[in-house]
């Protein structure tokens, strides 16, 4: 069947956002029942958005425009430029976003977002030449998309989109084992409700001295380490240094609080050898020691990896706690590390006042027992994890052969 060029305004309803008042900050604006979704939550969504960080009151709803669940979001200013993602559920959003909902029986919001995403280097580019990105409507208008009959956009739909239910299941089963782990560690450490064990009684019969249970001891997290340190950066300008698949080097923005399946870039062995650049062993707990919003934000290598100077890796030592352990622990005191930032321009945590840093250790026995609990639930995270990666690949490799007509549906 034919494929005809289409502007997204032949297609559908489109629209950018609403956010008329100023200023925009106005605290009246905020606070209420209703979603208000940003470029940020568009950009991070795998497919839908199902997260939300600010409402709006009814005084920000009547300012703005309430877009109904379904609704393809597109992202037009700055870094997310062009990144699009379907609403999960009725909200706002304001002009930085440009809302799509196809007519009846002639475009498919699933379909259009997937075509839309292989054009997205296409739309960033045409959004250059200003002092940020932007995407003007204009713009977006300027580049008809080839579209086949509506039948055939539910069929493509229909098989792109089975990869990102699967994913978006699988995050949500990563979620609840997350909290599942973090429910315990918060029970057992927090709240000081940990069970008996054969070094010690459990929390009924423990005793407590100074609000604290007898025989637990703060400790420096260096002495809890085989090591502690930054990592490091090959020259840039040596492009043997880089490029190369020897080894994956981890930036910040892929520390998501979870483990690290995946790095964009790659250092060689040579870059590695000739530069301050070091490689840190599977099961590395990688912390960002730089800069909001990463400050604090921690991941997990599943593989031998490298990392710059703005992340420090923790590899613990087992004779005293577990890599388990240590991760809820670093969550646990993340605010009180980044309290530790120094610097105006640009705030970091010095190296050393990291291994400086003393956190409150239970007995031995109680961290293998937690360890013993929450082991299981991090394998089953990473294998989500790596699982996801696998559907992520399959997808994105179908997802051009659909569009230029080299597979028939």
């Amino acid at each position: 069947m034919m494929w005809e060029e289409k502007r997204l305004d032949e297609l559908g309803e489109i629209g950018r956002g609403k956010s008329r008042h100023r200023p925009r900050n106005d605290a009246r604006l905020y606070g209420g029942e209703f979603p208000f979704v940003q470029t940020s939550e568009i950009q991070n969504a795998n497919f839908r958005i199902t997260e939300f960080k600010t409402t709006y009151s009814s005084f920000g709803l009547a300012q703005s425009k309430l877009w109904p669940s379904g609704t393809l979001c597109i992202s037009i200013v700055g870094a997310n430029t062009a990144a699009t993602a379907i609403l999960g559920f009725d909200a706002c959003f304001p002009d930085s976003v440009i809302g799509f909902n196809g007519y009846q029986g002639v475009a498919n919001n699933y379909f259009i977002k997937y075509l839309l995403d292989t054009r997205r280097e296409e739309f960033y580019r045409i959004s250059q030449g200003t002092a940020r990105e932007n995407l003007s409507m204009e713009k977006l208008l300027s580049m008809p998309l080839k579209v086949p009959p509506f039948l055939i956009q539910q069929k493509i739909a229909s098989i792109l989109s089975t990869y990102d239910d699967l994913i978006e299941n699988n995050l949500k089963r990563i979620q609840l084992l997350e909290e599942a782990a973090q429910n315990l560690y918060l029970e057992w450490f927090v709240q000081f409700r940990f069970p008996a064990t054969e070094a010690g009684p459990g929390y009924e019969d423990a005793e407590f001295v100074d609000g604290l249970p007898k025989g637990w001891e703060r400790k420096n997290l260096i002495h809890l380490c085989k090591t502690i340190s930054s990592g490091g950066t090959p020259s840039r300008n040596k492009p043997t240094y880089w490029n190369s698949p020897d080894f994956e080097w981890i930036r910040t923005k892929e520390l998501q609080d979870d483990f690290i399946h995946l790095a964009e870039e790659y250092i060689s062995r040579e870059g590695l050898e000739n530069s301050s650049a070091k490689l840190f062993p599977v099961g590395t707990i990688v912390m960002a020691i730089y800069a909001s919003p990463t400050l604090g934000r921690m991941g997990i290598l599943t593989r031998d990896a490298c990392f710059n100077q703005a992340s420090v890796g923790f590899i613990v030592d087992e004779k005293f706690i577990s890599n388990e352990f240590l991760y809820y622990k670093l969550l646990e005191e993340r605010i009180n590390l980044n309290n530790k930032a120094i610097g105006a321009a640009q705030q970091n945590i010095n190296v050393q006042k990291v291994k400086d840093h003393d956190v409150l250790l239970p007995d031995k026995a109680l961290i293998d027992k937690f360890t013993l609990w929450v082991k299981p639930l991090f394998e089953q995270r990473r294998k989500l994890g790596e699982q996801n990666l696998k559907l992520k690949e399959a997808r994105d490799i179908l997802l051009p052969r659909l569009m230029n007509q080299t597979i028939e549906v």
